[in-house]
């Protein structure tokens, strides 16, 4: 049972298939922390195009009961298409810190309608940041919870990588179990 119903994270609904979003300037707004879905619903009511993906994630409760809550896929961004007016709207709502303007629109379009359909698949999804040779991590889950280290090497890993390569993260399809998280 959900916390709270699913709220639309794409206005309009086709807005990655759009003729015009090719065409059309976009922005990645970084927002406060925690303030995305409040800039998703303050863009949805001026009616400008936007794309802030969310994924459902479960819990149990001390009870036991299992809870989804849906969080956004990229903590404290969204993607905004429009020109400078609503760039200048979305600045205004008080909860977009910055706003970058992104030059390789077709190649944003492509990554974000190849997570789209990853998120409509109902797999589960990972935060992937470019774990290099060389940075920390902590296990987060498993018989090594807590361990830290260093990776070596990131090769013959079974999982999918789809990247949003202007933001240089992306996500993982969970192939086998992706335990780590990287420090500091």
């Amino acid at each position: 049972m959900p916390i709270l119903p699913p709220e639309p994270d794409c206005y309009p609904d086709d807005l990655l298939d759009q003729a015009e979003s090719a065409d059309s300037p976009w922005w990645l707004l970084y927002t406060r922390t925690r303030q995305e879905k409040k800039v998703l619903r303050q863009l949805r009511e001026a009616e400008i195009g936007h794309y802030g993906p969310m994924i459902p994630q479960k819990t149990r409760s001390p009870a036991g009961r299992m809870r989804v809550s849906y969080i956004p896929l990229f903590s404290a961004y969204v993607f905004l298409r429009g020109g400078d007016e609503a760039r200048h709207q979305a600045v205004c709502t008080g909860s977009v810190l910055k706003a970058v303007e992104i030059l390789e629109v077709e190649q944003l379009l492509e990554d974000l309608t190849q997570i789209r359909n990853l998120i409509a698949l109902g797999v589960p999804l990972t935060i992937e940041s470019r774990l290099q040779p060389g940075t920390l991590v902590r296990v987060r889950n498993g018989a090594f919870r807590g361990y830290e280290g260093t990776v070596i090497r990131r090769e013959n890993e079974s999982r999918l990588l789809v990247a949003v390569r202007f933001m240089e993260q992306g996500v993982s399809v969970k192939l086998e179990d992706c335990q780590l998280e990287t420090i500091g």
